[in-house]
């Protein structure tokens, strides 16, 4: 059987892994803002969900090869472009060139919230994980802070002070009790910064991790930014995911 698999492979005829695609969609905010989203279906309604939001300047497409490997992983996923955004993947945000204008990050909260009640309609019953990078990894936690008992697990990529009030983060990681993942940069100031947030937090299950070779935010899964590094990421990402899941519901 391996012979004749080797033979195959070696004749170009092993079909290629086909990655899940996005179907686009538009939600509205509770102050009428319209958020354009990607979903990514998992292979079951069951399986849990995970709400990407991304950095500064940035938009859904920071996550167009991340998503479709967490699909095949085993779970649903849905990216949104916030209302804070930009240009920095392609395509760019496009709920920031409807807008006019990058919005400030708190008013992000709002988009967060409708990302989460659309995920919830979807999958009525699936457990719902967040999932940020840098500000949005921030807001992550005062989401979670504020929804304790529907938030299954936090993934904070380079989450950090970033806001006017700079206890803000940590003062929400407090009341955190669900299973949380941090990831960081290597760069030391990120490395204390994500580390404070994390020693803040009351959960059981905590990974902070800090990797030989990362870059800011989610990027540092992406081959293309992080090429020295990604792969070591992706190993403790789903070595968490996998904990996660086998504490069940």
């Amino acid at each position: 059987m391996v012979r004749t698999f080797v033979l195959i492979a070696a004749m170009g005829l092993v079909p290629k892994i086909v990655l899940p695609t996005a179907t686009p969609v538009v939600l509205t905010t509770r102050d009428g803002v319209t958020i354009a989203a990607d979903v990514y279906t998992g292979p079951s309604p069951i399986a849990p969900v995970i709400l990407l939001f991304h950095q500064a300047g940035s938009g859904k497409s920071e996550y167009a090869s991340i998503a479709p490997r967490l699909v095949l992983l085993g779970y649903s996923a849905i990216a949104i472009d916030q209302r804070s955004g930009g240009a920095l993947y392609t395509p760019a945000n496009a709920t920031v060139a409807r807008l006019g204008h990058s919005a400030p990050y708190l008013d992000v909260l709002r988009d967060m919230d409708a990302a989460f009640a659309y995920a919830r309609r979807l999958y009525p019953i699936a457990p719902i994980y967040l999932w940020g990078s840098s500000y949005s990894a921030s807001l992550a936690f005062a989401f979670a802070a504020k929804h304790p008992r529907d938030v299954g697990a936090v993934l904070a990529f380079s989450p950090g002070e970033y806001f006017p009030n700079k206890h803000l983060v940590r003062d929400a990681a407090r009341s955190i009790r669900m299973p949380v993942f941090i990831d960081s940069s290597s760069d030391p100031q990120e490395e204390r910064a994500a580390r404070e947030i994390g020693d803040a937090t009351r959960s059981k299950l905590k990974v902070d991790f800090v990797p030989h070779a990362g870059v800011h935010g989610s990027s540092t899964l992406r081959d293309d930014k992080n090429a020295a590094g990604s792969a070591e990421n992706w190993d403790a990402v789903t070595g968490f995911l996998a904990r996660v899941r086998a504490l069940g519901p």
